[in-house]
Order: C-alpha cells, then sequence, then structure tokens
C-alpha cells in the first residue's frame, strides 16, 4: 500500500522541479544572447546546468577575477557592483555573466547576494562542449542526407559541407501541401523526419491518384535545382513531417563560388625557382647581419623594427620582436607557432611576407617584408572615411589575399584596418596572422576569437566556422571604410556580440554610403554564412597594373615617416631556454 505522504512528497518535488525548469527556460529565451540558440541547446543546457545556493552576503562574482560560469538566478535578489558603485539589483529570472562562457575574461563587475539565493549555472567548458556536439550531429546528419541525393553524390566532400550548412528546416502538419501538381518551383527537398505521399492527377478523369509514399532520407522536387521545374505531381504530408530545403538559387551561388576559388592553379617552374632562390638566401643571413633604424609599430606583446640589411643598404625588412616570456605568461605558443607556419607558406602579393624567423634565449624574431606605405587605419583615421572609389581597391586587395587563404583551408579571422598595411606602390596587404588557422576546406573550427565589432554570428553562437567567418568581416570592414566607424558597437563586449546577433538589417546606415555599397554590406554580412557573397576576380590587381587610390610618399628604402613614432624599448625581459615551444622558430 503507498503512502499518502510519499505521494505528496514526490509530487511536491515534481511540481518544484518542473516550475525551476520553466523558469530557467524563460530565463534564457528571454536574454539577448541566450535566445539565438537554437531551442534544442537551451534544452540540453538546463539539463547540464547544477544549483547552488548562497547565503545573504555571499559574493558570486568578483570584480578583477577571471571567469568561466553564467547563472541563472532562482530565487533572492544580488546587487551588481563596478569599483564600489552600484549599478543595479537583479530577481529571478535572469541571466547575468554569460560573457564568460565565450571566453576567458576578466569580470568587469561585482555580484553579491542581497538575500539567500538559489542559483542554477553552467561553466565554459559544458557549455562549448554542448554547442559543439549537438552542432557536429546536426552538420553529419545533413551531410548524410545530401549524399543521398543523386544530384549530389558527386560532388567533393567540402562542396557537401557547404550544401548542409544552407539547408532549412521546414516542418509540415497532417494533410498540408509541400507541392501542387502543375505549380512551378525551384526548391529541393529532403525528408528529414515522417512521411509525405506523392500523387498524381490522371489527365483523362482528373482523378488523383497516389504513386507513391516517402520517408526518411528520401528526396522530391530535385529538377528544380537545374532549371525551372513545372511539378509533375502533389506531395502532401501524412502526419508531421520536418523537410530539408534547398533553392536553386543557394545551390548554384555554391557550386559556382567554390569552384572559381578552389581551382588555384599551381606555381610555375619560374615562381618555384624564385621562391628557392629566396629561401637559400636567408638561410644565410643571422640578426647580426642588419641594423636596427627605428619601431614602425607597437603591439600586445611585440615590437616591429625597421632593419636594414648591412651587405645591402638599399634593402630594409621589418623585423616583429616577441618577448618569450610574455608568450608563455599569456599561452600564446599554439598561436605563434601557427602564425610562423601559415605565413612561411603564404606567397601571395597581398599578404606581407615572412622570410625567415631567429630566436634567443629572450625573444622570437620574425624577418619580415618591409611595407613603408603605412597603415591604412592610420589613413582612414587621418581621412575620416574612404569614397566608393577607394574602399573598392583595398576591399579588391583585401579579397586577394582571403582567396589565396581560402583556397589553401586557412581562415584569417582576425579582419580590420589595422591589420592592413601598405607597400610603397599604396597596394593593400594583410598582417598579423596570430588568429590564422588551417583547418582544411570544408572544415570548422570553434575557437572563439577576432575583435568584437568584426566577429561573425556564428562565432558568438559557438556553431563552428569556417571561411565564411572572414566574408562577414569584410562587410564589416567595407562599412568601416566608407563611414569611418564599424556597424556594429557596445559600450562592452557581450553589448556588442548582443547587437551583432540582431543582424545587419538592423542597422542604419549613413547616408554617404550608396545603395550598391551596401546591399554589398548585406550580402556579405548574411546572418547564413553559407549565403555570404564572395565572388570577385581582378587580373589587374593582381599584375599591379590598376592605379591604387592613395600612393604614399617613401624616400627610400629607411624612409620611416608614414608610421607613428614610438619610442625605444628599455625594457629587458627575462630569459626562456628551458621549455622549448619555441623549437620550431
Amino acid at each position: 500500500m503507498t503512502c499518502l505522504t510519499c505521494v505528496c512528497v514526490c509530487v511536491c518535488v515534481c511540481v518544484c522541479v518542473c516550475r525551476s525548469s520553466e523558469l530557467i527556460q524563460r530565463a534564457l529565451m528571454d536574454n539577448d544572447f541566450m535566445k539565438h540558440l537554437e531551442h534544442g541547446q537551451i534544452l540540453t543546457i538546463m539539463d547540464c546546468m547544477r544549483p547552488t545556493s548562497l547565503a545573504k552576503g555571499c559574493c558570486v562574482i568578483q570584480e578583477g577575477d577571471d571567469g568561466s560560469t553564467v547563472y541563472v538566478l532562482e530565487e533572492g535578489m544580488v546587487e551588481v557592483t563596478k569599483q564600489g558603485r552600484k549599478l543595479c539589483s537583479i530577481g529571478p529570472g535572469k541571466v547575468f555573466g554569460e560573457l564568460a562562457i565565450l571566453y576567458n575574461c576578466t569580470r568587469t563587475a561585482t555580484v553579491t547576494a542581497l538575500t539567500d539565493i538559489r542559483l542554477w549555472a553552467i561553466d565554459r567548458q559544458g557549455f562549448q562542449t554542448i554547442m559543439m556536439r549537438t552542432g557536429l550531429i546536426k552538420h553529419s546528419q545533413y551531410t548524410d542526407f545530401l549524399r543521398s541525393v543523386p544530384s549530389f553524390q558527386s560532388l567533393p566532400e567540402d562542396v557537401l559541407s557547404k550544401l548542409a550548412d544552407v539547408l532549412e528546416e521546414t516542418h509540415y502538419s497532417d494533410g498540408d501541401y509541400i507541392i501542387r501538381q502543375g505549380a512551378t518551383g525551384d526548391t529541393c527537398f529532403i525528408i528529414s523526419e515522417g512521411q509525405v505521399k506523392v500523387s498524381q492527377q490522371d489527365s483523362a478523369t482528373d482523378e488523383l491518384m497516389e504513386v507513391k509514399t516517402l520517408s526518411k532520407g528520401d528526396w522530391f522536387g530535385e529538377q528544380a535545382l537545374k532549371g525551372e521545374d513545372v511539378r509533375t505531381a502533389s506531395v502532401t504530408a501524412v502526419g508531421d513531417v520536418t523537410c530539408l530545403v534547398i533553392d536553386r538559387e543557394s545551390f548554384k551561388h555554391l557550386i559556382g563560388g567554390l569552384d572559381d576559388v578552389n581551382n588555384k592553379q599551381p606555381d610555375s617552374d619560374e615562381v618555384k625557382a624564385k621562391l628557392q632562390a629566396e629561401a637559400d638566401f636567408f638561410s644565410s643571413v643571422s640578426l647580426t647581419d642588419f641594423n636596427f633604424i627605428c619601431t614602425l609599430g607597437m603591439g600586445g606583446f611585440s615590437r616591429v623594427e625597421l632593419v636594414q640589411l648591412k651587405s645591402d643598404p638599399s634593402r630594409s625588412f621589418a623585423l616583429k620582436v616577441l618577448k618569450k616570456r610574455h608568450i608563455l605568461d599569456t599561452s600564446q605558443q599554439g598561436h605563434i607557432v601557427s602564425e610562423r607556419r601559415i605565413m612561411m607558406e603564404a606567397h601571395s602579393p597581398f599578404i606581407i611576407r615572412l622570410y625567415r624567423t631567429f630566436r634567443d634565449s629572450k625573444y622570437l624574431y620574425m624577418l619580415l617584408e618591409a611595407c613603408l606605405g603605412g597603415e591604412l587605419w592610420t589613413l582612414l583615421r587621418d581621412r575620416g572615411s574612404f569614397d566608393d572609389g577607394t574602399t573598392r581597391f583595398y576591399a579588391a586587395c583585401v579579397i586577394e589575399a582571403l582567396a589565396f587563404l581560402h583556397s589553401r583551408g586557412i581562415i584569417y579571422r582576425d579582419l580590420k584596418p589595422e591589420n592592413i598595411i601598405l607597400d610603397h606602390r599604396g597596394y593593400a596587404k594583410l598582417v598579423d596572422f596570430g588568429f590564422a588557422k588551417k583547418v582544411g576546406l570544408g572544415k570548422k573550427t570553434w575557437t572563439f576569437c577576432g575583435t568584437p565589432e568584426y566577429v561573425a554570428p556564428e562565432i558568438i553562437l559557438n556553431k563552428g566556422h569556417d571561411s565564411s567567418a572572414d566574408c562577414w568581416s569584410l562587410g564589416i570592414l567595407v562599412f568601416e571604410l566608407l563611414s569611418g566607424s564599424p556597424p556594429f558597437s557596445g559600450s562592452d563586449p557581450m553589448k556588442t556580440y548582443n547587437i551583432i546577433l540582431r543582424g545587419i538589417d538592423m542597422v542604419e546606415f549613413p547616408k554617404k554610403i550608396t545603395k550598391s555599397a551596401a546591399n554589398l554590406i548585406k550580402r556579405l554580412c548574411r546572418d547564413n554564412p553559407s549565403e555570404r557573397l564572395f565572388c570577385f576576380n581582378w587580373d589587374g590587381l593582381r599584375q599591379g597594373t590598376i592605379e591604387p587610390p592613395f600612393t604614399p610618399t617613401v624616400d627610400g628604402p629607411l624612409d620611416s615617416s608614414n608610421f607613428d613614432y614610438f619610442p625605444e624599448d628599455t625594457e629587458d625581459p627575462p630569459p626562456d631556454e628551458e621549455s622549448g615551444w619555441d623549437l620550431e622558430f
């Protein structure tokens, strides 16, 4: 015989759990960041959140600490302060601390319990594992579905991967018409859940005859991808049905665009001989073969010096000097080694050349091509904004650089005016490859990186990203060059990310941006990565016959007048002679 008290306790527990789940789900769905996640991902995050209780006066988040956890407040009140000043109070059903699940960051405020509180929490590793796993499973399922369609079976893996990204999930109820006989169509359907009935109308009797039933993994409407298709049958849902849909425009855009990018031409014998002679020359030089002239630039843990070859005063180079101790303290070893590997293979006229590297007990050195035309950011700062023709030229240079990288499975991930430099002719080149990564064609990566204003939505949402993220950043760059500032900007990174997630259509374009330029930006900044425009190809740019909009004045190989002034580095960092991580330099 069941105890009535036990039954009541069980009912109360179930009610409490249900109420907690409802509150957490509402909180996540109301949050500016979390609401952009898929419903299934939110449910999985809820399942993985852990409860915790804290007494009045306890500190939940301490300003200045490293953070890795996001919280949902279920019961009680908390107070948010910054540098001792109260910002606000937060009550039940609210999310806070969400920036910490995107990347390692320093907490910018303190959160203290005003009452006894009950929280639900998930850390960065758990969140990112959920996002990566759900994304990989979904992408794998979609790719498998595509392989079942005859038109897609001969496509290479990287193209299939792109098509899987552009598939849209569409839901139908019992009896809904998916296709009507006689109508024109431009979409192909793959059934991912449920069954459909295929029927044809008899021309003699006008009677609707059932032809067959299709189920999970089957497809229909394939001919629509090859040209305008008059539907020869009707297709209706049997029960609830989910279809994956792709339209003709997306299909042609992806197939055509990818063919152009991937058909790279091999280097000629003449080019190979030139590169080999260059490699032989630089393999024989050492740091003592150069005179230091002046500082061209400074970064977080590096300086760029203008140096002159002692044996040939007409030849100058840029020497990037990195402090090994700072690299170790910030765990940047992997980024530095990857940067070296990628740049040594990047033989493009639109990417700054890395000739060789050196190392000693305190520093790493990268001997680079000297581009003395100055930084594009400085030119933009001084002029305020550029006109259409100027922007078109610099964007074209960047596109050529990205096309070179993307055709080799490399994504850049740090496009911005500060990372574009001009040579003595005025042509633009990409610099700083610290965030670049070789992922392979058709592959994705889940690392969160980039400048907040330039980060693509799929990076923010941890969906996995590929070269399409660079296309998004290109759209942001074009906007900034034309207007003087990027389209998305907030008072802190999390606000910037939430503004980005609202989409480019929510941005009010300045009048100085023409309609055609705005259209280009919007096509580069589409929410769906696979729908972004990326088709440019100018022989004149590659051959250097196009006149740049700005020709810098460079009086010889030692002229640094196009750069800002930087004082000498007087710091003497400690040596690092034992860790061995820099052996690849």
